[in-house]
C-alpha cells in the first residue's frame, strides 16, 4: 500500500484575469497538506498543465512538494485562440498575479517559492524574477528560451517580412518551422500523446505568436547578466528547438552566486516530459538534489532571522 503521506492530491479552478479572460489553474499538493516548498510550474509555447505535466508534479509531489500551474491564455483549457499569444507582457502579468496571489496566502507566506519553466517557461520564469527581483527564492530553467536554435528560425530576409505580416494578419499560421513535435519530444509516446492530446496546439506557428516569442527571446539573451536569482538551469545537448549554448552563456554570466548549469549529451528539448523514462529519471534526480539545498539553505535562513529577532525582543524587554 502506498504510503498516505506520498498520496498526490490534485484541484484544479478557473479563475478570471485582469482582461477578463476565463484562466485555467491546477495544483497537485501531498495528501498529508505539509510541502517543503511551492513549486511554480510555467508550460512551453503549445502546451498545458493538467494532463502533460502530471508525472512532473507527481514527482515532485512525492517527494514532498507542492505544485502549481496556469494554462496562459491561447493554451491548454484557457480561453483565447490557441496557439495565440498576442502579447507575452500580458502572459508574464496574469501568470504573476496567481502566483503571488497563492504566496500571499497566511499559510504560505513562510514557504520557500520556486519558479520552475520549460523551454516558453523558462522565459516566462526569466520575465517573473525581472518584474519582482527579491520575490522568488529559486528558478528551475529547463532548456530555456533564451535563444531560438537557429535551425528553427527562417532567414533573415523572412523574419523581416513575416514581422510585417504580423501587424495585418496575426493569427494566420505562417511561420515556416519545422515540427516542434518532432523535434522537442524524445519518446515517441509521448509524441503520440502530445499529437492525441485536444489542448496542445500542433499547427505551424501563428504570425503574431512568432513575432512575439522572437522578441522576447532576443530580449533575454541581451540582458543575461541581470538574473541573479538562485537558478538551475539544465538543458539537452541535442536540443534542436532552443540552443543549449545560450543555457551554458546564462550559467556564465548571470550575477547570481548560487547557481548551477547541467548539460545532458544525448538528451532533446523537452526534459520534464518528452524525454525516455530512464533519462527522465536522470533529470529528476538532479532537480530534487537542488531543491532539497535551497530549501534546506532557506529554513536556515528564516531560523537565523527570527533568532535574531527573538534575542533583540528580549533585550529590549
Amino acid at each position: 500500500m502506498e504510503n498516505q503521506e506520498n498520496t498526490v492530491k490534485y484541484e484544479e479552478e478557473y479563475i478570471v484575469n485582469s482582461r477578463g479572460i476565463k484562466v485555467f489553474t491546477c495544483r497537485w499538493f501531498p495528501a498529508n497538506d505539509q510541502s517543503k516548498a511551492l513549486i511554480f510550474f510555467c508550460h512551453g509555447y503549445g502546451m498545458e498543465c493538467s494532463i502533460s505535466m502530471r508525472d512532473c508534479a507527481s514527482r515532485l509531489v512525492k517527494a514532498g512538494y507542492e505544485v502549481h500551474g496556469i494554462d496562459c491564455e491561447g493554451h491548454g483549457k484557457s480561453s483565447g485562440l490557441l496557439g495565440l499569444v498576442s502579447d507575452f507582457d500580458n502572459l508574464v502579468d496574469d501568470v504573476s498575479e496567481h502566483f503571488t496571489n497563492i504566496c500571499e496566502m497566511r499559510e504560505n507566506r513562510k514557504t520557500t517559492r520556486i519558479l520552475m519553466g520549460e523551454s516558453m517557461g523558462g522565459a516566462m520564469a526569466l520575465r517573473l524574477h525581472r518584474k519582482k527581483q527579491d520575490y522568488w527564492d529559486g528558478a528551475i530553467l529547463i532548456a530555456p528560451m533564451c535563444k531560438i536554435a537557429d535551425d528553427m528560425k527562417p532567414n533573415p530576409v523572412v523574419i523581416k517580412i513575416l514581422t510585417s505580416l504580423s501587424r495585418i494578419i496575426p493569427t494566420w499560421k505562417l511561420t515556416p518551422t519545422p515540427d516542434v513535435v518532432d523535434l522537442a519530444f524524445r519518446d515517441p509516446k509521448v509524441r503520440k500523446e502530445v499529437r492525441t492530446n485536444r489542448y496542445t496546439y500542433k499547427g505551424r506557428p501563428r504570425l503574431q505568436t512568432s513575432y512575439q516569442l522572437y522578441t522576447v527571446s532576443l530580449d533575454l539573451e541581451k540582458r543575461l547578466e541581470e538574473v541573479s536569482l538562485p537558478f538551475l538551469v539544465l538543458h539537452g545537448e541535442d536540443d534542436k528547438v532552443t540552443d543549449p549554448s545560450v543555457s551554458k552563456v546564462l550559467y556564465e554570466s548571470a550575477r547570481a552566486v548560487d547557481k548551477t548549469f547541467k548539460l545532458y549529451p544525448g538528451m532533446w528539448h523537452s526534459l520534464s516530459y518528452g524525454e525516455l523514462p530512464e533519462n527522465l529519471d536522470t533529470v529528476f534526480s538532479d532537480i530534487l538534489e537542488w531543491l532539497e539545498k535551497r530549501c534546506f539553505a532557506r529554513n536556515a535562513k528564516w531560523e537565523e532571522q527570527q533568532k535574531r529577532t527573538n534575542d533583540q525582543l528580549n533585550c529590549s524587554a
